[in-house]
């Protein structure tokens, strides 16, 4: 006799998935607090953000993954549109054009989207044929994760737009990708990067490369992050200084320390014993997201599970990399713990959809 479907299946929600996310939540609340010099009004913006994300993961979870593979044609075409609206019309600030911003009603980064459209456009497009992918396929998949990323490196967003060329490259290189295809590509890695350096990348942007290989020749100006933010992670020692009591954010040394620098924060603050269960949290979700891209059932939802979930181990290792020291700064938001609302919203939309995948796995296995 089949067992009756508890209320979590009826909703088709993971639980160990919500659990994890639920517990990132209040911690990022916690840890914003202090990392915010106690600012309530961001305080309640990040709670309200995450509650929105919290419902876009109830209602996506909802659909079907074959559903969803129906309308990815429209979404990257959308997706695409709006990037052509900010680089004609786009709203500016602090130097970049990255908003889509209406007076009085919304203002939010189509970019954002593409973290999401991407995986899901690759995968919908690689699923339709034969794997592993023939050379024309890989070229056509280039040619549509090309076409986002050369918007976004306009705005200028380094950060995102290579955030969303990985999320496209991995579902190609989980779509069966030749060896030859990839050591072609990792041979191919040096001239792209002196192309982008000469003709891609902004002064703002290589002041950042040359500051990662050596922060001490502008300690005052380009440096002058990296320094602090190794300093916090150090001062904090085995087990911190205790929650409020950071010196290097409290007292203004550490820039950013609410957004791209928090993790900065959580080590002076809970020391290594703080990131340690922050790593372990992240690893739980990574391990979950792994368990279901290799129980889907469709080519579609392995191929899309399994580039949301290296995705989000990009946005951790990319970020923890650049706050230590160890890569350039990118601007790239530590997920879920980083001030953001448009980012957190599509975070969670990408764990919807991983749980779409799993639970319709389960409820088509019952039928």
């Amino acid at each position: 006799m089949r067992r009756r479907a508890t209320l979590l299946q009826r909703l088709h929600i993971d639980g160990w998935l919500l659990l994890l996310l639920l517990v990132l939540g209040a911690g990022s609340l916690f840890i914003l607090y202090s990392a915010s010099g106690k600012n309530i009004d961001l305080l309640l913006k990040q709670a309200s953000s995450f509650g929105i994300g919290m419902v876009a993961v109830v209602v996506i979870a909802q659909f079907d993954p074959r559903f969803m593979a129906r309308w990815v044609p429209l979404a990257y075409v959308i997706g695409v549109a709006l990037l052509t609206v900010v680089e004609v019309m786009g709203h500016t600030a602090m130097g970049a054009t990255r908003w889509i911003n209406i007076p009085g009603v919304i203002r939010f980064q189509p970019s954002e989207l593409m973290k999401i459209i991407m995986p899901m456009t690759i995968a919908w497009y690689l699923s339709r044929h034969n794997l592993p992918p023939r050379f024309k396929h890989i070229v056509i998949s280039l040619a549509m994760i090309g076409v986002p990323f050369v918007l976004i490196v306009k705005q200028p967003d380094l950060g995102t737009s290579l955030l969303i060329l990985a999320s496209g490259a991995f579902v190609i290189f989980m779509a069966g990708l030749q060896w030859r295809w990839i050591v072609g590509a990792a041979a191919a890695v040096v001239p792209i990067a002196v192309g982008m350096w000469y003709f891609v990348m902004h002064d703002y942007q290589k002041r950042r490369v040359l500051t990662f290989l050596n922060p001490e020749s502008d300690p005052l100006g380009a440096g002058w992050n990296i320094i602090q933010s190794k300093a916090a992670i150090g001062s904090g020692g085995v087990l911190g200084k205790g929650w409020l009591l950071g010196t290097q954010s409290h007292l203004d040394f550490l820039p950013e320390s609410h957004t791209d620098f928090i993790i900065a924060v959580l080590a002076e603050e809970f020391g290594l014993v703080g990131v340690c269960l922050l790593l372990l949290l992240y690893l739980l979700l990574l391990a979950r997201g792994l368990v279901i891209t290799v129980q889907a059932q469709t080519l579609f939802g392995k191929l899309l599970a399994g580039a949301l979930t290296m995705t989000f181990f990009v946005y951790v290792f990319v970020n923890i990399g650049m706050v230590s020291g160890l890569l350039p700064v990118v601007g790239v938001p530590l997920p879920f713990i980083s001030y953001g609302g448009t980012h957190l919203v599509t975070l969670l939309s990408g764990f919807g959809i991983l749980m779409a995948i799993h639970t319709h796995r389960k409820w088509i296995a019952q039928v």
